[in-house]
This record gives structure tokens, sequence and C-alpha cells, in this order.
């Protein structure tokens, strides 16, 4: 064939395809980047497959046939048979082509198998197959339980997605470890959930000039594997789009009934103890709000505020605390603020005992005197965390009732019909300040800083802002405010 006809067939293509491109249904838009920074924004049939393609690509891109083009996605070079629909691409997918470099490869028995034999030998098979092959069950082959048998649930990832503020299906992705470019191969699948959330456990090839990558390559250091998870039902946001995997949570293949409820639904949390007990979404949101309502949570190291397996296995606890991103928003804070509350106490800190309030703040641990930084100004004794003072700390009606509890019976049902106004005490505790000396509740209507006890034998004049003796330091700072 002379280059005559090459052009010929070449441009009869084109046409064929520029023509076809108006009865496209359900396009498929995608956006191939080149090695050579040059993006192309392209508008496909699902139904073409990848030699189609690279027929389109490799005039715009400056190479002089389709075999120079190389197509590479989610850490798989696609062969020429492969269909678009086969490599379950999303709309907006990001696609990267680079130029072939055929090289015979080595493998046993054929030492001269070249990469195009490999190619025509082996068939696309995307990443999360082998990292989800033991999802679903082997189904029995015997013929008297034909009926019973039925067509297994695909298994998939689910991620949490903050664009979609929810549980969503995902999608497993790949790029260079060293660079974060997406023209890259792995050398091998991922084989469990280890291989894809822990680094340096995939090696791989990058197609990439950078500079790290070509340093790591001559000298022999293959570079590692970065996966990282999509959200399935969003358009692509780019290569920085990404959203958590939630590992606990999968389709359930095998109908395990939830331990709680004991219903079977789909999908279900997988609890990461050695008997992988099961509970429906449910029945863990119900089970969180019940240990938030307790404080019951578990304050480790390495992990957080998380949560074991509610049967109490050993080796429990939930790593990946944005599962907890599937309780509601009014809980989802409660936890944060509950795990921050946490982090802060077991550094030695305090919480601002002011009602509304509640900002932590580490101090010096020989420090009494506390004042509210970056909160409500709040100034409090860090003892007894009632209003500054001198002298020794007064314990609160409710901590004498305590301490005296054996000497003083309380009937419940008067107990409840004796109740102070809730409200008044919280207005008062807000709007008033303690007397340094006499822990008088004093309100300031205007005037300036230097306050008067009023209570008969008491008279201590202190400073509003300070909550300490009135001197020249409060007169020159804030006497008037």
């Amino acid at each position: 064939m002379n280059i005559f006809e090459i052009l010929r067939n070449f441009i009869a293509k084109m046409l064929q395809i520029l023509l076809n491109k108006k009865k496209i249904s359900n396009a498929l838009n995608v956006y191939v980047k080149c090695s050579t920074g040059s993006t192309l924004s392209l508008e496909l049939d699902p139904n073409w497959d990848i030699k189609n393609v690279k027929e389109i690509i490799a005039p715009q891109l400056g190479f002089s046939s389709p075999d120079e083009v190389k197509i590479i996605f989610a850490g798989k070079e696609l062969n020429d048979a492969i269909t678009l629909n086969e490599c379950d691409l999303g709309q907006k997918t990001i696609l990267h082509a680079v130029k072939s470099r055929r090289q015979p490869l080595k493998r046993p028995g054929n030492p001269t198998l070249t990469e195009d034999e490999a190619e025509a030998e082996e068939t696309y098979r995307p990443l999360s197959e082998s990292l989800l092959e033991g999802e679903t069950d082997t189904l029995p082959n015997d013929p008297d339980d034909s009926e019973l048998r039925k067509t297994p649930q695909k298994a998939q990832f689910f991620v949490y997605c903050s664009q979609c503020s929810k549980l969503c299906a995902g999608k497993l992705r790949v790029r260079c470890g060293t660079c974060r470019g997406g023209a890259f191969t792995v050398h091998r699948d991922p084989e469990c959930w280890d291989d894809v959330l822990k680094p340096q456990k995939v090696s791989g090839h990058c197609e990439s000039q950078h500079i790290p990558c070509v340093a790591n390559i001559s000298e022999g250091d293959p570079p590692f594997a970065e996966f990282y998870f999509k959200c399935a039902e969003h358009p692509s946001q780019g290569e920085e789009d990404y959203a958590v995997a939630l590992n606990l949570v999968k389709v359930n293949s095998r109908e395990v009934p939830c331990l709680a409820c004991t219903e079977t639904t789909s999908p279900v949390l997988v609890f990461p103890c050695e008997a992988g007990h099961v509970t429906c979404l449910d029945c863990f949101r119900d089970f969180c709000q019940s240990r938030l309502g307790e404080r019951q949570f578990i304050t480790t190291q390495n992990l957080g505020y998380t949560l074991s397996c509610p049967v109490g296995c050993a080796e429990s606890f939930i790593e990946e605390t944005h599962h907890f991103r599937l309780l509601p928003r009014n809980l989802y804070d409660r936890y944060q603020r509950f795990a921050t509350e946490e982090f802060v106490l077991q550094q030695g800190g305090v919480l601002c005992p002011q009602p509304g309030c509640g900002m932590g703040l580490l101090v010096e641990e020989d420090c009494r005197r506390v004042q509210c930084q970056n909160g409500c100004g709040y100034v409090f004794c860090r003892q007894c965390l009632q209003g500054y003072h001198l002298g020794e700390c007064i314990l609160d009606s409710a901590a004498r009732m305590s301490e005296n509890f054996q000497q003083f019976s309380v009937d419940p049902n008067r107990a409840a019909e004796a109740k102070w106004d809730e409200a008044t005490k919280t207005t008062i505790q807000i709007s008033t300040k303690p007397c340094p000396k006499c822990r008088t509740a004093t309100e300031r209507d205007g005037g300036c800083m230097h306050m008067v006890c009023t209570r008969a034998g008491c008279g201590f004049e202190w400073c509003w802002v300070c909550q300490i003796a009135w001197s020249t330091e409060c007169m020159g700072a804030h006497w008037f405010g």
C-alpha cells in the first residue's frame, strides 16, 4: 500500500467519523492529555474502540500514525480492540496519550514476545476486578439447586463524596506516586486493600519526563503507584478530584443479615474484626448515635476518635473515620466537637465552662486563672470551673449534694418539681461575673470597669475584665473599656 492509499483511507475514515458524529447518542465527553502538554476535548461514541480514538487524536497531537499512540487509563494501556464501554469511563474522564515505544518483552517460554503480540493475547481487565473478586460468592453447581441460584450483585467500591455530601459509588484510579501524573502503568494489579491504602506497595512505569521520575528509572528504582478514588455519580472535575474510600462499606453479595435488626439489606458495613460482623447502615447510624449520647467513643493514638465492633471483638477499631460521615449532619458535628474536646483534655487542656462556648484551651499545668482566648473571653478558675476568685474553691450545689449523698436523701418526684428554671440559671451565668472575693453574682449595666462589691461586709474592689483586685495597671489599660 503506497502513501496515497494510506492518505485516502485516513481521509475517508475521518469523514466517516465526522458524518457519524451527528448520530452519536449518549455521547461521552472525555479529555485526552498528551505528554507534550496539550489537552484535547472530544465527544466520542461509547461503542467506539480505542483504535478509532487513536485515529482521531493522532493527527491532532502531531503523530504521523495512530500506531505511534499509546493510550493509558487507570494504570493500564488500552489495546486497540477495547471499546470505550468496556473501560467504564465517566463524563469528563481524562485519558493519557503518549508515544509508543515498542520493545520486546521477556516472557517464560517465549523470550521474543513483543508488546504488540502481548496486547493481542491479553484482554483489558480493570484494576478494581482483582481487588473485588473476593467480594462475590461462588454459586453452587448442584443441578438440584438451579432454581435457587441467583445472579450475584456486582461488587463495587463506595466512597464519601464531599461534593455530593453523601455515600456514593466510587471508581479506583492510579497515578505516579512521584510526579502524580496519570500516564502511569502498574507492574501488577492490587490484590488487597493494603495494596491500595498503604503507600509504596505496587510499582509501575511512569511515561512522564519529569526529572524525579527519570532519575528513579535511570537508577533502576521504579516509581510506585499512588491509588485514589473518584466519585462515580458526578462528572470528573479533573485529576485533583478525588473522594475518600469507605473500605468497610460493601455490597451485601453474600446476603448476610444485620447483627442488630437481622434484616438483609445492601450495602452493609463490615467491621474489621476477625469474624467480620455485619450491620446495615441504619443500625450503624443508631449504634453511633447511642455511643455519642453516652460519650463512649474511644480516643486512640493512631486512629483518633473511633469505635470498635459492637460485639466487643479485639482489633476491630474503624481506622478510616470518614465512615462516620454516614451520620446525619447534626450528629457528625457533635462527633467532631466531642473528638476535639477529648483531644484537648488528653493533652492536659481545659474546656471553657461558659454556656454556649466550650472553647478548648491548652494552658500551663500550674496555671489557675484561665481566660478563654479567641472565644467568649470568660475568666474562670481551672480547679472548680467557676468564675475566677481568690482563696480556696467552694463546691457548687451539685458537687455538695454528691459529697453529702449518704446524709441527705432526695425523693426523685419532688426533686423534679423543685428545679430552678434552667433558662434563668443560664442567663444569670452568661450576663454576670462573680466577685473574686465573695463570689456574689454581679451584673455590669454600664460605666467603667472598676467594680465594687455591694454585698454587706465585702466591698471588694475588682476589675470587670481581669477579675482580679483593681490596680493601676487596670486603670491605665481598660478603665473605660
